[in-house]
């Protein structure tokens, strides 16, 4: 179950919540100095539910810490629209079976909660539907999810970490423009790069070759920089 969770996107849960009759809200707001994206907006009722949807629970400690410091910014940049008593904010993973760092989020997010006076939560799998009060989409989700798998159940890994040398050797040669766009889209290093590669490991190989191959070319250095970012 746990490599079919990591194939539902945002659009997917966005079209759930058009269903259930909240409104989305526009994504990306502003805080003064930059536009930020934000995974998941809506308003029910009185309440304005600012969601960070993630994966899984599994970053490094570095990661982590990002992860946190760019949830207070996003939710500082709500705070210019929106009042304290509206906003309902969580870190939301879809995987329940990774929860590496459930203790750190919890603490971080009780912090954030404490001194904005912010509803924060955080959310594995079905808790997050519990929270909308729609448990039934939680299990809707898992039973299509299910049904899927029985019908394509030889559809191959899509983990690509799991050869990563064969890998490696057969992309570090595509052109560099193609990587330089990819690397570029936000969406692609978010959604798509994590599932393709959740260990890092081919990424890990590309930044070493990169590297290896910036005094050739300044564009080599601009990537190694960028995947760095990444696996950061």
């Amino acid at each position: 179950m746990k490599s079919v969770l990591v194939m539902l996107s945002k659009s997917l849960f966005k079209k759930y919540f058009e269903q259930l009759g909240f409104i989305n809200l526009e994504k990306k707001i502003g805080d003064g100095k930059e536009y930020l994206d934000l995974d998941q907006i809506f308003r029910n009722g009185a309440f304005i539910y600012f969601i960070e949807q993630k994966v899984r629970d599994d970053h490094d400690s570095t990661k982590k810490r990002g992860q946190i410091s760019n949830f207070e910014k996003k939710i500082n940049a709500l705070l210019r629209i929106y009042k304290e008593t509206e906003l309902k904010c969580y870190t939301y993973f879809i995987d329940p079976g990774l929860t590496k760092n459930k203790r750190f989020y919890t603490q971080e997010l009780d912090k954030i909660h404490s001194d904005y006076n912010v509803y924060t939560k955080l959310c594995y799998g079905k808790e997050l539907w519990d929270e909308i009060k729609h448990p039934e989409v939680w299990s809707e989700l898992l039973h299509y999810l299910e049904r899927w798998k029985k019908d394509i159940p030889d559809m191959p890994s899509i983990n690509f970490d799991d050869e990563a040398k064969n890998t490696f050797e057969e992309i570090k040669d595509i052109d560099v423009s193609i990587f330089r766009k990819m690397l570029n889209n936000k969406e692609i290093c978010k959604e798509i790069l994590p599932i393709l590669f959740p260990e890092n490991k081919v990424l890990q190989l590309l930044y070493k070759y990169f590297l290896q191959e910036s005094n050739k070319r300044s564009i080599y250095k601009t990537l190694a920089v960028k995947i760095n970012e990444i696996i950061a």
